[in-house]
């Protein structure tokens, strides 16, 4: 790509890595904050409890996601991205303080509105100024920052939770409201690409595309299951199968850097040879891998095997997002987004529920594995079952890379 003396797509792609660590950081911090949630004095939870506790955030990104996506394809790009940012932010301070468990939940979910709104307004932006050869990998480059945002909340967990307790795990997602907002604010351009298109929600299904939405929907249900599942309970169910807990967080540590591996490999195949047969062997191999945790297997190994399906559960869901992005047009791409991604957020919320009613049940490392390969196959199903778009709305063609993006309003 050519260095422009403006405001380049990297500038876009930079702000959008940003924004996409901390609302990696703020989802997954939960999943490390788990083996403490526990021992809080006077909350006596149990693993069912913490497990909808982790949902609620999920649940709220579904209603966020939905929401915004087509508020994004309405208002514009830059105002959805800057909004969502700042209230995902603010609410992680009441996350941060919350003196009872009911509260913890109640600004979790509020906080999820924020996450679900970030992605698809987010995507569209990047999709909409990168070059037409390489949306799929400067797509991942900005999404990557969900899986730095989980090694970042995993590393942060191993050095400061057992001296400092969750609070401060939490606090950190406060960040974003003194730092990235302001960067936004004053950097970030709108997509030329918006401000000439406008359509409908009701385009997507006038287009008889309802069958591709509703398996989008399903790739991204068994995706955000896999990503929050294992983010929320691996480290646990490690422990329970006799690592310590440095050991325990350290295979998530390994998940999520599989993950960043996954999404950007993953992606640039993706612009080469399409997002449906990428998507559809990743799903296949994360079952594969998952199955093989399972294995009792020599240390250095079981961390390859992890990141291997972190690569392929946590990178792939980077994938099915580019997938979508480049499958739609962009006068309802980010509402086409909110949407399938928006649904997909159940799988968010079940994973966190069904490991925690899997752990209380009493099964152990086995059981759990088992049954998010068998998630990983519908994935595989759905991603390959996509039909292409046969009529297509008369949007402007896309244009090439912009010698100059627009300056912010």
């Amino acid at each position: 790509m050519t260095r422009l003396p403006g405001r380049s797509p990297w500038l876009v792609v930079g702000l959008g890595f940003a924004a996409i660590v901390f609302d990696g950081y703020d989802l997954i911090v939960y999943g490390s904050a788990v083996p403490a949630l526990p021992a809080e004095p006077g909350w006596g939870l149990t693993p069912t409890d913490i497990g909808a506790i982790g949902s609620y955030a999920l649940l709220g990104m579904l209603v966020g996601a939905i929401s915004a996506g087509r508020l994004t394809d309405v208002l514009g790009r830059r105002r959805l991205f800057i909004g969502c940012l700042a209230w995902f932010s603010l609410m992680m301070l009441g996350v941060a303080l919350a003196p009872n468990p009911e509260l913890l939940g109640i600004f979790r979910f509020l906080a999820g509105l924020g996450f679900g709104g970030i992605a698809p307004t987010a995507i569209a932006l990047v999709v909409e100024v990168a070059p037409a050869a390489r949306k799929n990998l400067l797509n991942a480059v900005m999404l990557a920052g969900f899986p730095v945002g989980g090694v970042l909340a995993a590393i942060l967990a191993v050095n400061l939770l057992e001296p400092y307790g969750f609070r401060l795990l939490f606090g950190f997602g406060v960040l974003p409201l003194v730092t990235l907002v302001p960067l936004a604010m004053w950097l970030l351009p709108e997509s030329p690409q918006f401000q000439r298109v406008r359509t409908r929600a009701t385009d997507l299904l006038r287009e008889g595309v309802a069958t591709s939405v509703l398996l989008f929907a399903v790739a991204n249900f068994c995706g955000f299951l896999l990503v929050f599942g294992l983010n929320t309970w691996l480290p646990q169910l490690m422990r329970l199968a006799g690592y310590n807990l440095g050991s325990a967080l350290g295979f998530l540590l390994a998940l999520n850097i599989g993950g960043v591996i996954g999404g950007l490999g993953g992606s640039a195949l993706a612009d080469r040879f399409g997002g449906r047969w990428v998507a559809t062997i990743l799903f296949v191999v994360a079952a594969v891998s998952l199955g093989l945790i399972a294995i009792p297997m020599p240390g250095v190994l079981g961390y390859l095997v992890v990141a291997v399906a972190g690569a392929a559960s946590v990178g792939n869901q980077i994938v099915v997002y580019g997938y979508v992005a480049t499958h739609y047009p962009a006068g309802y791409r980010a509402t086409a987004l909110g949407l399938t991604s928006g649904i997909g957020r159940l799988g968010a919320a079940s994973g966190p529920l069904i490991g925690g009613f899997l752990v209380a049940a009493g099964f152990g490392l086995g059981m759990n594995v088992g049954v998010f390969a068998a998630v990983s196959v519908v994935g595989a199903v759905a991603s390959a079952l996509v039909p292409r778009l046969a009529v297509r709305a008369a949007p402007p063609v896309e244009p090439a890379v912009p010698e100059r993006l627009p300056e912010a309003a």
